[in-house]
């Protein structure tokens, strides 16, 4: 099966391509770089660094812009996906939804629409066994974007063992989705097992909002050549 993977770069999509990489050949991502922050579909933090990202994990991206715009942001989509069905001849779209029924829902039915799988690894997933993979795996991902009480500290900290237990508690105590998957927090993935180079930050700075919302933007990013292990994707 040939595949494309929905790609924001934080963690979920970095997941999600991981399997999709071990199940099928993905030929591209895709990734839509929304104007509205507040996009219900779209991650936007650091987001123009996609195509980093993806010249690190050795795949060609297909990169869209769209206003943000509610239902107009879902055909801005479609016009992308459809693009790579063309283009590369892709089967199935992947995803990294885990609870959104929002964004699930809408990709589903563009893919019915265009005749393509839609294909999503970590739905229903429990959110921390996620995060627990993540470190296991030898992710490196850092947190982006903090917008929930008990997060004011977690902006740049790096996903490891300390912070699925510091997550676990403000989950406990203010009820904060663990993965984030209600916009809680963001993050930007700088290194997994199937990375052909890790990205190192080199220069970065904080944006703060009116709600008490951080945000770390990412202003230089350089290249680490790294030891290429054995990545099975059988």
């Amino acid at each position: 099966m040939k595949t494309a993977v929905l790609f924001s770069g934080g963690k979920d999509s970095c997941l999600a391509l991981y399997y999709a990489l071990k199940q099928s050949e993905v030929k591209c991502l895709i990734t839509l770089v929304s104007e509205n922050k507040a996009s219900y579909m779209f991650h936007t933090p650091n987001i123009l660094l996609a195509r980093e990202q993806a010249d690190a994990i050795g795949l060609p991206i297909i990169i869209r812009k769209t206003p943000g715009e509610k239902e107009h942001e879902i055909k801005d989509l479609e016009r992308a996906i459809k693009e790579a069905k063309t283009r590369y001849k892709v089967d199935a779209i992947v995803t990294g939804a885990i609870a959104s029924l929002y964004q699930k829902s809408r990709i589903e039915k563009i893919c019915k629409k265009l005749g393509l799988e839609c294909i999503n690894p970590l739905w229903q997933r429990d959110q921390l066994e996620i995060l627990k993979e993540i470190v296991t795996l030898g992710f490196e991902v850092i947190i982006t974007g903090t917008f929930a009480f008990g997060m004011e500290n977690f902006v740049g900290r790096m996903i490891d063992q300390k912070f699925i237990e510091d997550i676990k508690k403000v989950y406990e105590k203010y009820k904060v989705n663990p993965a984030g998957e209600g916009g809680e927090f963001e993050t930007f993935t700088l290194d997994a097992p199937f990375f052909k180079k890790a990205l190192k930050i080199e220069k970065s700075h904080i944006e703060k909002d009116k709600e008490g919302g951080q945000t770390l933007l990412i202003d230089k990013l350089t290249v680490k050549n790294k030891y290429l292990g054995p990545f099975n994707v059988s």
